[in-house]
């Protein structure tokens, strides 16, 4: 589908690092980024900009807290029309620790944030956006949250917030297609000013069908990663989601080779994508958090024990 309004956000470094805790190198992020480039890729975003005061840089590597040092370090030398997007969680970010946008080489910054801390996040947006940064909030766990809170929100987000754009965030990957398409229609009942996007989990083998069904429904800011890595069952695999959107300023060849010099050879150390815990969590509305606990286990394949145990949790 050609569509030129169109914009795809590669998560690849953020929500990957969250399955080995951001310690991605820097040789690995720059040859992620100089592929991304040639890519066309609109966006590249490299990890949370959280405080180091919160979080330890022992525990963690740079891209949970991406100083503008360490992402100069790797985007230098490199020509590239991307640009650099970071994530922001509310109330993990020092805001004292933003510099103005011209001061920084990141370009956007998107706001995470669950709907009952709408509020905060709009405070943050609307900072970031003073600062000079395209902006961005993106409403976690939307599967869980659809009550009439969810239709204040989106008023107050369209009436308050400067931000450029409002995602649709499965992040436990829950949600079918007739889910999006109902999600989408309501988030347009408000949001008139900015645009719609969509982050899809693949924990049930759905994110590139429901960013399918996103793009349908007029979302123009889509996430996707490389070889789908990202958090358990990882994302809308960014090669699938350039082919079929057939824009000729995207360029399929340098993300396929990147697959194959770099995210194979990952894969024999670093394990992402679907597996039967990771579907069972998204069928039943979870977060996969005990699903990567299972995975990290000795019992990683106990499927029915992790099951029944899932549901009885749920009963109590």
């Amino acid at each position: 589908m050609y569509r030129p309004q169109i914009k795809v956000t590669d998560c690849s470094i953020r929500d990957g690092g969250l399955m080995n805790k951001h310690m991605f190198s820097y040789e690995f992020v720059r040859k992620v980024y100089e592929a991304l480039s040639k890519a066309g890729v609109d966006y590249i975003e490299l990890g949370y900009k959280n405080s180091k005061e919160m979080f330890s840089t022992e525990e963690y590597g740079p891209w949970k807290f991406c100083d503008d040092d360490d992402i100069s370090r790797v985007i230098d030398g490199i020509e590239s029309k991307s640009k650099i997007a970071v994530m922001a969680d509310v109330g993990r970010v020092n805001m004292t620790d933003i510099r103005l946008a011209s001061e920084s080489p990141v370009h956007m910054i998107r706001t995470a944030v669950y709907v009952k801390e709408i509020d905060k996040a709009i405070n943050m947006a609307n900072e970031f956006h003073d600062k000079g940064y395209e902006t961005t909030i993106n409403v976690m766990a939307i599967s869980r949250d659809q009550g009439p809170e969810l239709d204040e929100a989106l008023d107050q987000m369209e009436k308050e917030c400067n931000c450029d754009a409002i995602y649709v965030v499965d992040s436990f990957g829950a949600l079918y297609q007739e889910n999006i398409q109902h999600l989408m229609k309501r988030f347009k009942n408000y949001i008139k000013t900015k645009d719609l996007g969509f982050h899809g989990h693949n924990n049930q083998q759905l994110a590139f069908s429901n960013t399918i069904e996103a793009i349908i429904q007029n979302a123009n800011r889509l996430d996707g990663t490389v070889f789908g890595i990202g958090r358990a069952a990882g994302n809308c695999h960014l090669e699938l989601l350039l082919g079929f959107l057939k824009n000729p300023k995207y360029n399929i060849l340098p993300v396929l080779d990147l697959i194959a010099e770099e995210f194979i050879p990952l894969r024999e150390t670093l394990e992402w994508g679907y597996t039967i815990p990771y579907a069972i969590t998204g069928m039943k509305n979870e977060h996969p958090r005990s699903a990567m606990a299972l995975r990290a286990s000795e019992n990683k394949d106990n499927y029915s024990e992790f099951y029944e145990n899932l549901l009885s949790s749920k009963m109590d």
